[in-house]
């Protein structure tokens, strides 16, 4: 199949959360969404790989110019949604998430570049079943180990700490590694949280408002693999998404800092 598209009281508040996680642990339906932009030698394998956890595959085409579209048509199982134009990874995630909450509670993301190994899909998915019996609704970001291999760039390791300590001081969760695209997000729930960020910021965005909204943050290691300088396609941009990052950061301090003040 496909689709192509552009894509009350303290205590009675208890109860309603306690029977959310119950309803929530028992629905327990999953689906996998794959942003991705220029990704045509890789996305194919992450969409296969992604396929063998039995859960619906989403992969969103986010206006590639390349083959990347072709590489995922005719998958069984796949299903493929398209941007006409470029609009951001966190755009592609949002139009993922659209069509996913028809037919899950949960999604579950990872990049289209092959960094990911499918098979720790399974490992994230205990994760928040186990988290939802407990809590209801949460994040679980796969936290990538091997970060200090020497096929990663020293941008990454360098963008992660400043990602994790400006997401701890806007009022976000203290993780380790808040850069990380594999996780599982609740639906429709994440939809609603008023994110702005239409791009790699969405991402960060995301865990600092989950936890306004009282949607705890867990962690849970995953491998990385990371393919030499000259294999690898990445569309990090240090100096531009460093901005992107620093004026969406900039945004959620001031909010937190109005709410503060009653503002």
């Amino acid at each position: 199949m496909q689709d192509f598209s552009s894509a009350p009281s303290n205590s009675g508040c208890k109860d309603q959360a306690r029977e959310q996680a119950a309803d929530t642990a028992a629905k327990g339906r999953f689906a996998v969404v794959i942003p991705a932009y220029n990704h045509g030698g890789s996305v194919r394998t992450v969409a296969l790989g992604a396929q063998k956890s039995g859960l619906p595959v989403f992969v969103v085409d986010d206006g590639s110019s390349d083959d990347t579209f072709e590489q995922v048509t005719g998958l069984s199982g796949v299903h493929v949604l398209r941007h006409e134009k470029n609009r951001g990874k966190g755009a592609a995630l949002c139009t993922g998430f659209e069509k996913a909450r028809q037919t899950a509670d949960w999604a579950v993301t990872l990049d289209a570049d092959g960094q990911h190994d499918p098979e720790h899909i399974d490992t994230l998915v205990r994760a928040a079943q186990a988290a939802a019996q407990v809590s209801g609704r949460v994040i679980v970001v796969g936290r990538r180990t091997g970060m200090d291999n020497a096929n990663v760039h020293w941008t990454s390791r360098f963008g992660r700490g400043f990602s994790n300590f400006w997401v701890s001081i806007c009022g976000g969760p203290r993780i380790t590694d808040s850069q990380s695209g594999f996780r599982i997000y609740p639906l429709p729930d994440v939809l609603n949280w008023g994110i702005r960020a239409r791009r790699f910021e969405f991402e960060v965005e995301a865990l600092v408002l989950a936890r306004r909204h009282g949607v705890p943050v867990i962690e849970v290691p995953v491998a990385v693999h990371y393919l030499p300088p000259h294999e690898r396609i990445s569309h990090f941009r240090p100096w531009m998404d460093f901005l992107r990052n620093a004026r969406t950061f900039s945004r959620l301090l001031t909010r937190r800092l109005l709410s503060s003040f009653g503002g």
